[in-house]
């Protein structure tokens, strides 16, 4: 799709972000800004991280709403005459889902079905729902209950087509690590560094691969 075409389809839409707050709601609210949407409305249950987000952009296109995932009725109030979603709410750190997987599975697989079910429900036209690379061969809580929610989308995509529902599409797509994002580790290695204090390192025989890519 052309930059023309998807400025034509952005624009006068109304946008559902869930998990709005996070580093990706920020960059892709950023974005969709410049597009002229009707309105973009902010989904998440962080009031101080919303407070924050009102405040950076000032716009008039922002609708900032306290909900969760989790709960089925909220989305559905919210839900209302969107046309797109992008589903970003979720439990990402590894840590969290290793000691609380419960949690896990109520917000990545549980959560996601409901902002599924729901925008189906209100013909929403395009869902992007956005998994990660842990995805892939999980061997954590994190990766295991994206997969999963992974599955319950593909799961839905087929009663879609089933019965012939014309209005909604659901669009998939794997988030890998980016660099210097919340809860990301080079925050983290920085301010240890600024201490003066020697960098923890899991192993030192470890091997990371970084995929660099820049946007003009």
């Amino acid at each position: 799709m052309t930059q023309a075409q998807i400025e034509k389809r952005i624009k006068n839409s109304v946008i559902l972000v869930t998990g709005g707050t996070g580093s990706f709601g920020n960059a892709v609210v950023e974005r969709l800004l410049k597009l002229s949407p009707k309105k973009i409305i902010i989904f998440s249950r962080d009031e101080k991280k919303q407070h924050d987000m009102r405040n950076l952009y000032d716009s008039p296109l922002l609708k900032f709403v306290i909900g969760d995932v989790r709960d089925k009725d909220s989305l559905n109030k919210v839900m209302e005459g969107v046309d797109f979603v992008f589903h970003a709410a979720a439990l990402k750190q590894v840590p969290s889902c290793e000691f609380f997987p419960i949690e896990a599975v109520k917000t990545n697989i549980l959560g996601a079905h409901n902002v599924i079910t729901n925008a189906i429900e209100h013909k929403v036209k395009t869902l992007v729902i956005l998994s990660t690379d842990k995805a892939v061969y999980p061997i954590n809580a994190m990766g295991m209950s994206k997969a999963m929610m992974e599955k319950v989308m593909i799961a839905d995509s087929r009663k879609i087509i089933e019965s012939n529902n014309e209005h909604t599409v659901l669009c998939g797509t794997r988030y890998g690590n980016v660099l210097y994002t919340r809860g990301s580790v080079l925050p983290f290695f920085i301010e240890i560094m600024k201490r003066g204090e020697i960098l923890p390192v899991t192993n030192s025989k470890m091997t990371r691969f970084l995929q660099v890519r820049y946007y003009l």
